[in-house]
Parts: C-alpha cells; structure tokens; sequence
C-alpha cells in the first residue's frame, strides 16, 4: 500500500482563529516556527535567543534593597560562572545585574567571589553539580555549601531552560545591565548548528543564567533586615562614642 505525507500548515486548519495563531505563534522558540506553523520538516538553527541587543541592555542602576535576589551557577574546572538576578515582584521584571566568570580555580576562590555580593543571596548550581567534583571527586555542590553558600540544584530541563529565558527576553521580563559585557558576548554567540545542536563553546554565562530564570521566582530572596541594619547600628554606636568623648 503506497504511503503519502501531507503537509499542512495553520491555514488549512479551519477552527484556528487569527487570534490563536498570534497567541500560538508567541510561544513558540524561533528555531521552531517553520515547523510547527508550516509543517517544514526542520531542526532549526541560528540564534538561540534572537532579540535585539537594544531590547535586552538596560542602564545599570542601584538594585532597591526591597528586590528578591538570587545567582545561578555553572560550575567546571575549566570555567565556573555566576549570574546574579534581582526581581522587582511589582512589575515582574527581573534585572541580570553582576557576573563571575573564571576558570581554573577552587571552589573556595568562587565561593569567596560568590559571597562578597551578599552571603544571604542563594544560588541555584549546575545539576551536574550533584557529580563528581572538579579534581578530588568530591561532590561539588556539597563542597560550595560547606564553604558557606545557600545552594540548590536547577531543574535539568534543558529545552524548557531555553524557552523560559527567550521568553523572558522577549516580553522585557528579564533585562541586563550593560556592564555585564561578558554576558553580552556569549549572548551574541550563543547558537545552533545546522542538526540544532547547540553550540558547545564560551556559554559558561548562559548555562548561569538559564540555571536562574528556569528555577522561577519563589526561591529568590530580599535582604534580611538585620543585614541592612547593622551599618546603621554601628554608626549610631560610634556617633555615641564621639558625643561621649567631647562631653
């Protein structure tokens, strides 16, 4: 019995508004238009986050002390990365505003690095973390909470990852300050190749930043009260000091 393929596209299904097709289409990756909308056979390839440079860069500002903040952690011998997001719960708006990104280094140099941004902060790390370590095969996520830092594994869902943060950046919900240029250049290079792999090389900060945007809001955090006081506190104790010597 001979066998036919029908290719179809959303014209040809009648009970699909122009409506839907707009809302369907928003949800969408990219990569994967042709073929859910057309019926074109194809992996997909090119840019994995293709928005505007313009529509992601935003000017750095102070982060409010009333913004939840948290980091995600890709973690390797070769390259260890950070990526530190604050949330404005009001608008939903979430702000990539530092990075750390080096190689060759142990994890007590990252976790020093990681916690002069705020010990308080937590971090969602690389779920290969829970493997074997960099050198003496320890496991790594216990080490970096051994050293002090506030760690949980990211959801392992690659694909999901990578539609959360396209989606993001698309509709203005997740921004980055300009200074994160490190950031910046992995962004411009992040791809697939023709099979739509994606290409292996220098993405260290978007694995980080998946890590963050794919575990949600919930985890992160706002400075607790006592951090924020204690500066104060001792400057009132000085002052006190002082007033106490002239008189």
């Amino acid at each position: 019995m001979p066998k036919f393929v029908v290719m179809a596209d959303w014209d040809d299904v009648p009970h699909l508004s122009e409506a839907e097709k707009v809302e369907l289409l928003a949800s969408i990756p990219p990569h994967q238009r042709d073929a859910r909308t057309k019926g074109v056979p194809q992996l997909g390839s090119g840019a994995i986050y293709p928005v505007p440079e313009t529509d992601v860069l935003v000017e750095d500002f102070e982060i409010p002390a009333h913004y939840a903040r948290g980091y995600g952690m890709d973690v390797g011998w070769n390259c260890t990365a950070v990526v530190w997001v604050a949330l404005d719960r009001e608008t939903g708006v979430r702000y990539l505003y530092a990075l750390h990104k080096r190689g060759e280094a142990e994890p007590s140099i990252h976790a020093d690095a990681v916690r002069s941004r705020g010990p308080w902060i937590p971090g969602r790390i690389d779920p290969a973390a829970r493997g074997r370590g960099q050198k003496d095969g320890s496991q790594l996520l216990q080490d970096y909470i051994d050293l002090g830092l506030f760690l949980d594994v990211a959801p392992n869902a690659v694909e999901a990852g990578l539609l959360d943060v396209w989606r993001a950046l698309s509709t203005g919900q997740l921004k980055v300050f300009k200074s994160c240029r490190a950031w910046l250049e992995e962004f411009r290079l992040y791809r697939r190749d023709l099979k739509g792999r994606i290409v292996k090389q220098e993405d260290h900060l978007m694995d980080a930043t998946r890590y963050a945007v794919v575990s949600g809001t919930e985890w992160l955090t706002v400075e607790p009260v006592t951090q924020r006081e204690e500066p104060m506190v001792r400057q009132v104790e000085m002052g006190r000091e002082v007033l106490g010597w002239m008189h």
